[in-house]
């Protein structure tokens, strides 16, 4: 699975830093309550059968507590999208937050040419995060985000590839905490994957969904 990477631009922090110090075991026995059951609902929570996720070391200087997964969207060989979520915790809260929780996703996919040259694209994937929280009726604070375009040109001994366009989006949203301080993170997570769906191409999952669109399918396997 490719692990998504790149830095938030809301100054929540660098998500490459995700280092396997130990510091996740411990904190796993320390960790307070809301946010025990919080991971607890991402470990257990059941996936769309095209997504594939798995836990990954989480950064360690965004916040006393984090958890983070990564996942990629397969469709026989080929890695249609892929991305990271953090769930961050400061039982003390967090100005920037306006809550005790954070959390912090980076989606990435490839496009066809057509569509990374769309004006309207950015803002379009944006809507696809906020309306896929929305769509699971999920309350939540303090959005930031961007969305950036990029395109590869191959020249000399790489000629033969074809120019590559993808599309990342870097965002971080406070989840409304329920009974207990404990936020819906299955409900997020599930919202979180359903923007993985649509960036990769991928039908609605649901006839509740069939207003969605979707980005068109590429051509091949996502770089490694």
């Amino acid at each position: 699975m490719a692990a998504a990477q790149g830095r938030l631009s809301d100054g929540a922090g660098d998500m490459d830093d995700a280092k396997d110090t130990g510091e996740g075991a411990r904190h796993a026995s320390t960790a307070p309550p809301p946010f025990r059951a919080a991971v607890e609902a991402l470990r257990t929570a059941r996936l769309r059968p095209q997504i594939e996720a798995e836990p990954t070391p989480a950064p360690q200087r965004l916040a006393p507590f984090a958890y983070a997964l990564e996942a990629a969207v397969i469709d026989g060989d080929q890695d249609l999208a892929d991305g990271r979520l953090v769930l961050l915790h400061d039982p003390a809260g967090h100005d920037a937050w306006h809550g005790t929780f954070r959390l912090v996703t980076l989606v990435r996919a490839e496009l066809e040419a057509e569509m990374a040259s769309d004006p309207l694209l950015p803002e379009v994937c944006w809507s696809w995060l906020t309306g896929a929280l929305q769509a699971r009726g999920l309350t939540y604070g303090e959005p930031s985000g961007t969305v950036t375009r990029a395109s590869s040109h191959y020249f000399g001994g790489l000629s033969a590839r074809p120019a590559a366009s993808q599309i990342e989006i870097r965002a971080s949203w406070t989840p409304r905490e329920g009974l207990g301080g404990v936020p819906d993170a299955a409900g997020h997570l599930a919202s979180w994957c359903d923007l993985l769906a649509q960036v990769a191409g991928l039908p609605p999952a649901g006839p509740g969904d069939a207003s969605v669109v979707t980005l068109p399918q590429r051509r091949g396997p996502q770089s490694q």
